[in-house]
């Protein structure tokens, strides 16, 4: 366990280090644009991201947040512009950035057990089959699986699985976690449960997330700012600050005036869009 333990703070100092040290942003989006044949999806965005910076992205249906988050991913490649990650060019999938869909059925392997799934994303980084278990183990408890490591994805419920799919990406010791709306299927409750857990990871770790959400409410919550899309193609229409304090509580931080006033502003924005 200490080793485990030794292992995971090497990595919480890597990109802590970083945080204290960059004068670059984790990720730079450089004027991407994306276009498929004649059509294009993205038009021109340009982001910078700091490091630790929790982003969150808004937007009608189809003005590319998804499409964002997979160039961001290394998983589309921008027809114009380009992404950095820590000053260097993405070219495609990077072992330090990971993401978590909404699709958690789709994302897990169902023939393997909740420690069988987060052992893959060990495997793939070359962990070494003696300091595997450990790691999971302590993975685990610190998603609240602790208990249910020989459980198959089918067995578990919703909120469960996409606990797991959590774990297996930080198995991977990213310094960048995306978020596809990874509770948009989920209930309310549990919802807000996973809302606090994810806070609470990224406080840990010091990875930076970029969290894409329908949820008006659910943006304000875990976000430092907030991206708001506008479609045709998707471009950045607005960049809206988060100052609210850090930690935040689902009772007291929605109940906070700066909250309500945000939820207004996010809500006339989107709806002059839908206009």
């Amino acid at each position: 366990m200490a080793m485990t333990q030794a292992i995971l703070q090497a990595g919480r100092n890597e990109m802590a280090g970083s945080v204290l040290r960059a004068d670059e942003p984790r990720i730079r989006i450089r004027d991407v644009t994306l276009s498929y044949g004649a059509l294009q999806i993205i038009g021109g965005i340009s982001i910078d991201i700091a490091p630790g910076e929790s982003i969150c992205v808004i937007g009608p249906s189809g003005c590319g947040k998804t499409t964002l988050l997979r160039m961001l991913a290394g998983l589309a490649r921008p027809t114009s512009g380009a992404v950095e990650l820590d000053g260097s060019v993405l070219g495609g999938p990077d072992r330090s950035v990971a993401i978590v869909f909404q699709d958690y059925g789709k994302a897990l392997l169902p023939w393997r057990t909740a420690a069988g799934n987060v052992s893959l994303a060990l495997e793939a980084r070359g962990c070494p089959a003696k300091e595997r278990p450990a790691i999971i183990r302590e993975l685990l408890e610190k998603i609240g699986l602790g208990r249910h490591a020989d459980k198959y994805p089918s067995e578990m419920s919703g909120g469960m699985q996409q606990r797991l799919q959590i774990a297996r990406c930080l198995a991977q010791e990213p310094k960048v976690l995306l978020m596809d709306e990874p509770f948009g299927a989920l209930d309310a409750m549990t919802r807000q449960a996973l809302q606090d857990e994810v806070l609470s990871l990224v406080a840990t770790t010091g990875a930076t997330m970029v969290f894409v959400t329908h949820d008006l409410e659910e943006a304000i919550y875990l976000g430092d700012r907030i991206v708001c899309l506008q479609p045709n193609p998707g471009r950045v229409g607005r960049m809206v600050d988060v100052r609210l304090a850090r930690p935040r509580d689902q009772l007291v931080t929605r109940e906070d005036p700066e909250f309500l006033r945000l939820r207004r502003e996010l809500y006339d924005l989107i709806k002059d869009d839908h206009q």
